[in-house]
């Protein structure tokens, strides 16, 4: 702990950001962080001497936050770098995009505001490109078994830097012509910019990671023959059957899955090819039906399209604004939150119920037929279930319309049938640890748990890659190199 008074000398403080107006021209990041300066040291001057730190326990990936908040403090960053690096293959993805559950846990937060815990682990990452801290994790030996990895999302990049550390011979199958996966094409560029993914692969082929891209495992290429050709299979292919809202008017043109908007749209910023009919929302009245981050990309972008008009609407009730008393201390809490994207415009519903796309004589969305409601308490052992308000149905504007509604489960055809990997309940891929119902072949990130945050996605390839290491040469010492890298800083 660097200083301790400092949480009673400063106040939570974070850079500013360029104005909505200005920054909706655009699909370029907006935080101005190199501009917070020596403010950067004043914040992690806040992190208190708390004897537990519960935000180890709230950091999925447990990142040694008051470590590295002393070292910022005291101007060490390459130290600093060390000890975030030695937890968190990707903060520069983290640093953006995590909805920090760490913060939620801050002991500081039981009574006054968190520390800045993902804006400090940005700075640290930046300030670590800029100087050269960064470097590829290039190992001494290398082992000669060969591993398949199929998905390029956070799950699959860092079970590979884990793996190819570890001396075995990775290769990362992508259907896309680029890496990245989710976070290339599901997270607009305005919160993660191609930039940043592009110099952490870079790093990546540089310690001898290999990636082929255009190579949809299950359609161009069998599955079957990575086995025969891999000594470990590896599938990262994430969750991505999206949830469907089967009303009347579902199969009018206007009426996309998020995800179809958001990765043309990354496309489209970065002079790629769209690949199928153009979404775009210009001059059109816009619905988001989803109240989840995906949504709230789905209104920043339409945004940045110039739409007419940006509505989101939520089945569920509007959350509180403060902390309730069945989620205390130091639970992540389901609280309102008001989103960049939502600064920039936007009108906002709950408690809403979608019943039908309205439509003209050419097929074409151009209204929605909605209604209010009023959650029940649940009965035990049963979901709450709602009763629509009389008198309450009404037809909204409606030119284009967005699902953000969550993830079901992975694709059961291609990969998955033709390896006859067994599936759980769920859908999701059924594992006993990591390891799948074929031997050889391990399976991590959402296509194993369902759909969850990067930051998980992040641990479930590191403890994965754990278990690979283990099934390969009969133990680990993964994560002993981790403890190595944040003693030597």
């Amino acid at each position: 702990m660097g200083k301790p008074t400092g949480f009673l000398e400063h106040g939570r403080e974070l850079p500013q950001k360029i104005d909505p107006s200005v920054r909706i021209e655009n699909n370029k990041e907006f935080v101005l962080n190199e501009e917070f300066g020596d403010k950067i040291n004043t914040q992690a001057s806040r992190c208190m001497d708390c004897g537990v730190p519960f935000c180890h326990n709230g950091c999925p990936i447990g990142n040694i936050i008051p470590e590295f908040n002393d070292a910022v403090y005291r101007d060490s960053w390459e130290e600093a770098w060390n000890i975030l690096s030695s937890t968190n293959n990707f903060p520069e993805f983290t640093g953006r995009v995590c909805p920090a559950p760490c913060e939620s846990a801050c002991v500081l937060g039981i009574n006054q505001d968190p520390i800045t815990i993902c804006n400090i682990e940005k700075t640290i990452v930046e300030t670590a490109y800029r100087e050269g801290y960064a470097k590829p994790k290039t190992p001494r030996s290398r082992t000669g078994k060969t591993i398949a990895i199929i998905g390029s999302g956070p799950a699959g990049l860092a079970a590979a830097e884990q793996l190819n550390s570890a001396g075995h011979s990775v290769t990362v199958f992508e259907r896309d012509e680029k890496v990245g996966g989710l976070l290339r094409f599901g997270i607009p560029d305005f919160k993660l910019g191609m930039d940043v993914i592009d110099r952490k692969i870079n790093l990546m082929a540089e310690a001898g990671v290999e990636f082929k891209v255009n190579q949809h495992i299950g359609v161009d290429v069998n599955a079957q023959q990575l086995r025969q050709e891999f000594d470990v299979v590896l599938l990262t292919g994430g969750s991505t059957v999206p949830r469907d809202l089967p009303v009347p008017g579902r199969e009018l043109k206007g009426v996309h899955f998020a995800m179809e908007f958001l990765g043309q749209n990354n496309r489209r910023a970065n002079d790629m090819d769209l690949q199928g009919e153009e979404i775009h929302a210009k001059d059109k009245h816009i619905v988001v039906i989803g109240g989840g981050d995906t949504g709230s990309d789905c209104v920043g972008t339409s945004n940045r399209h110039k739409a007419a008009s940006v509505t989101q609407v939520e089945i569920m009730p509007i959350p509180p604004e403060k902390r309730p008393a069945n989620m205390p201390w130091p639970q992540y809490p389901m609280i309102m939150k008001t989103t960049t994207s939502h600064e920039e415009g936007c009108d906002r519903h709950w408690n809403i119920l979608t019943k039908e796309f309205i439509g003209n004589d050419k097929g074409e969305v151009t209204g929605l037929r909605i209604a209010d409601i009023v959650w029940q308490d649940a009965k035990p052992g049963e979901r709450p279930g709602f009763e629509e308000v009389a008198n309450s149905e009404r037809v909204i504007p409606c030119d284009m319309a967005f699902l953000a509604m969550g993830f079901l489960h992975p694709e059961p055809t291609g990969v998955l049938a033709q390896l006859d990997i067994k599936l759980d309940d769920r859908g999701n891929v059924a594992t006993d640890g990591f390891a799948t119902s074929q031997k050889g072949v391990f399976a991590a990130g959402d296509m194993r748990t369902g759909q969850s945050l990067v930051v998980r996605c992040i641990n479930e390839g590191r403890e994965c890659a754990i278990a690979i290491d283990d099934y390969l040469m009969g133990n680990s010492n993964l994560e002993a190199k981790a403890d190595s890298l944040m003693l030597s800083a």
